[in-house]
């Protein structure tokens, strides 16, 4: 059986290498039982696995590679081909990757990226023996919304309107139409606006006759207002904008795909991940969930999270946060990173503690020193917490939760409104909390401490999910420097 087998050789493997990860095992027979029965799976991992699955999901692939679609971005590709691969290799399991964008020819497992997956589906490669693997799960929705997302710019216009001649002038006369629209409505200078299904009409009834598009004009025309939002970023610099166009749900927009095939995801937002449900609404149905829950054993984290702090919307939150996140960086002396999604306030923030501790303070910068301080957004330090050392402490200065000034969040938040659900609690408290888990995950690695100087922490009663997926930790009844 497979799964015996993928046992005993990761057994074998394991006890030449060192790994303190208690789920190895189990995960390589789950891993083995969903590809032999042909299964649809989630593996929920906790955010402090990071990226321990590798072992379990690769071994059983070296013993049944046939039909299987491996789902990795390029750092994980070459992960897999420059140290996965030769690591199996030398325990005598050998891989066989196949990484071009057209079906393997033999038994090989083909490596594709959520974007190759998204095309090879488009152009019907995938056949209902395909099995996917995706691990990272927790980012998939996100990473087919990249894949599905179209991008207009100005060079297109030129590409279209040299394409058409005959409608050269109406095209031309509808983008200085469009412009105008979107330069008066912008707020700021940053500013992405949204654009309604006007816009979208207008150019189909200019080019629906038209014959052939040049990509990804195809895109535009085909999207369905209901189902994906268009916006409008700008440069006033050069007086240009570019029209983007994302989908409100992927996994339900690409559901044939996800209906037809099976797949096994694995997960490393714990409890907290909405993948189940996405996946369920889309058409998918889970003949396995399981959680491989860490053990108790981990250290609480030190939290600084006052009861009475002031809310984000009140005037005194400015001077707040810049006295809280003073006397939380005074006299420490490793690093510590302050998380602040939203632009203004983190500059003037990343601005006002430069003038206090100098060229300590960085944005987003991936050179700090061993006592320094990054200012950044949430998406910033996930993306780039491995490639820097271990933080002492992180201030959050406000939760990630996401901004109705966003053109997609407003759209996707105003569709579950017209379904009558609770918006916030279905859409941006669950995408906030699968962030903090992961963004904190170092913190115990470093005995390192948290501080939280959102008032919402303990004001607000979701605040107290926030707490709950930050177990354990322990209270910091006073601030003392150290």
């Amino acid at each position: 059986m497979l799964e015996a087998r993928a046992h005993q050789q990761l057994k074998h493997l394991l006890q030449q290498e060192r790994s303190s990860w208690p789920h190895h095992l189990t995960l390589s027979r789950l891993m083995a039982r969903g590809l032999r029965r042909r299964d649809s799976a989630l593996f929920q991992l906790a955010p402090s696995s990071q990226e321990h699955w590798w072992l379990g999901v690769l071994v059983p692939l070296c013993l049944q590679s046939r039909r299987a679609v491996l789902v990795l971005e390029e750092p994980q590709k070459r992960r897999l081909l420059q140290v996965e691969r030769p690591r199996l290799l030398e325990a005598g399991l050998k891989l066989a990757c196949w990484t071009a964008e057209t079906p393997p020819p033999g038994d090989q497992v083909w490596v594709l990226s959520t974007a190759g997956l998204v095309r090879a589906h488009q152009q019907g490669l995938l056949m209902p023996d395909h099995q996917l693997v995706v691990p990272e799960g927790q980012h998939f929705s996100q990473r087919l919304r990249n894949a599905l997302a179209t991008e207009i710019g100005p060079s297109d216009w030129e590409r279209l309107r040299q394409a058409h001649p005959c409608a050269d002038a109406a095209l031309l006369e509808l983008h200085e139409r469009l412009s105008r629209r979107v330069f008066a409505q912008a707020t700021r200078n940053d500013a992405q606006v949204r654009l309604d299904g006007s816009a979208l009409l207008a150019l189909r009834d200019l080019v629906g006759l038209l014959g052939p598009l040049p990509d990804p004009w195809t895109d535009l025309i085909r999207a369905r207002e209901d189902q994906w939002v268009s916006w409008a970023s700008l440069d006033h610099r050069l007086l240009q904008w570019r029209w983007h166009l994302d989908v409100l749900e992927p996994l339900q927009e690409l559901r044939e795909l996800i209906e037809h095939q099976p797949a096994l995801l694995i997960s490393g937002n714990g409890q907290a991940d909405p993948l189940e449900q996405e996946l369920t609404t889309a058409g998918l149905n889970l003949d396995v969930v399981v959680h491989l829950r860490e053990p108790s054993l981990l250290d609480p984290l030190p939290l600084f999270a006052p009861r009475r702090q002031p809310l984000p919307n009140t005037e005194v939150f400015s001077e707040h946060l810049l006295d809280q996140a003073r006397r939380l960086i005074l006299g420490r002396s490793g690093l510590t990173v302050v998380l602040l999604n939203d632009d203004g306030m983190r500059q003037r923030l990343t601005s006002e503690l430069a003038g206090e501790f100098g060229s300590r303070v960085i944005h987003e910068a991936t050179s700090p020193e061993s006592n320094g301080v990054i200012c950044c957004r949430w998406d910033w330090w996930l993306q780039h917490q491995d490639q820097l050392p271990l933080p002492e402490q992180l201030i959050v200065a406000l939760l990630p939760l996401a901004s109705l000034e966003s053109p997609l969040t407003a759209a996707r938040v105003e569709a579950l409104k017209r379904q009558g659900r609770d918006w916030f609690r279905e859409l941006l408290l669950p995408e906030a909390l699968l962030q903090i888990a992961p963004a904190v995950a170092p913190l115990r690695r470093n005995g390192g401490r948290l501080a939280i100087l959102d008032g919402r922490v303990r004001g607000r009663s979701w605040g107290e999910q926030v707490l709950t997926t930050l177990q354990p930790w322990t209270p910091l009844q006073r601030l003392l420097p150290q």
